[in-house]
């Protein structure tokens, strides 16, 4: 169904044209929701590792928000704990009736690539059920990890991602930047070239790039040796030449990149077989009010990243968190979780 078709438990009308938008990560969080790791098929011989590496997440959201574990809190059944892409988008519209709302798009696995997912494709629902709130059921393909918004006006996102045949092969750029900016209430479009070595998900937003303010975009920058050196530079070319939704170019905080992670994956039903490059990224953090849960990897590049976030964010508690068992499972810290704005 289109955005616009009403249904029992869609409103009427596009969230933008009620005036609702979505608002960026570093703005206010009411709450967190995570899925507990639990397919041993995302992380072959080292499920244990990843869900004690998992823990501290939960820990350190819990100082700084509510948290909401599926399948410790909450019963429903998951295929894997991406809840980024598969999680509700939510968008806000404080002082209205319904000051919170969420959007449920298509969620293919990643342009089909693995399956099952049809669990994990209703979870929107679910947590629009519980929550109360209206809910738009798309028939667009869209994960959370392959957007970013300032909250402003900007929606951050990478062509290799929104524009690969396996998601929307149907609709142009300008379709998409349309139902973009219908859904999340935003006018402008910030294209990057592509993504990360080692991303099952056709180079998502969150593993390159990410807005700490509205003015503000942190970016990893690979030396020339590194194997994901080219793809950056190209994105970094457009960041330096990008104008936010007033026309005014933005501040640009280069993160480092960790020494390339490769895992020895056993023939699995992933079609991972042998030494394979994980993606290991600082930039897939989570920002949960004046928190950053940062990936680290046990590297002198650790360091590095932790002070560049903190003299980009020195009103934040940067909280480095080890992830390398994590990043078996081809995501880490903001795959894995998914906040909900505050209202």
């Amino acid at each position: 169904m289109t955005p616009d078709t009403p249904t029992p438990d869609t409103p009427t009308h596009s969230a933008r044209a009620l005036g609702y938008r979505m608002p960026a990560e570093f703005e206010a969080v009411e709450a967190v929701w995570l899925t507990f790791p639990h397919n041993p098929d995302t992380w072959p011989g080292c499920l244990e590792k990843a869900q004690a590496q998992y823990e501290p997440i939960i820990e350190h959201c819990r100082r700084f928000a509510k948290v909401h574990v599926i399948g410790r809190d909450h019963p429903w059944l998951t295929d894997d704990s991406w809840i980024r892409d598969y999680g509700p988008i939510f968008v806000t519209r404080p002082g209205a009736a319904a000051p919170l709302a969420c959007h449920d798009f298509i969620f293919n696995c990643w342009g089909a690539k693995y399956e099952p997912y049809a669990h994990d494709d209703v979870i929107p629902q679910h947590i629009a059920n519980l929550l109360n709130i209206p809910i738009w059921r798309h028939d667009l393909v869209l994960e959370g990890g392959s957007i970013e918004v300032n909250g402003r006006g900007v929606v951050m996102t990478t062509e290799q991602c929104l524009l690969n045949p396996n998601r929307n092969p149907h609709l142009s750029r300008t379709r998409i930047e349309h139902r973009l900016h219908e859904a999340l209430g935003t006018s402008h479009v910030l294209w990057l070239p592509g993504g990360i070595e080692g991303d099952d998900t056709d180079g998502h937003i969150d593993d390159v790039a990410r807005f700490i303010a509205p003015d503000t975009i942190a970016a990893i920058q690979a030396p020339r040796s590194h194997p994901d050196h080219d793809m950056l530079e190209r994105n970094w070319r457009v960041l330096r030449a990008a104008r936010d939704q007033d026309g005014k170019p933005f501040n640009l905080v280069p993160l480092p990149v960790p020494e390339p992670i490769l895992y020895d994956y056993p023939p699995d039903p992933l079609g991972r077989t042998g030494l394979c490059p994980t993606p290991a990224s600082y930039a897939n953090f989570l920002i949960v009010n004046r928190a950053v849960l940062l990936p680290v990897f046990g590297q002198k590049s650790d360091d590095l990243a932790i002070q560049a976030l903190e003299q980009a964010m020195p009103d934040h508690e940067i909280i480095p968190l080890r992830a390398e068992h994590l990043v078996v499972g081809l995501g880490a810290i903001h795959c894995l979780s998914m906040h909900q704005p505050a209202v």
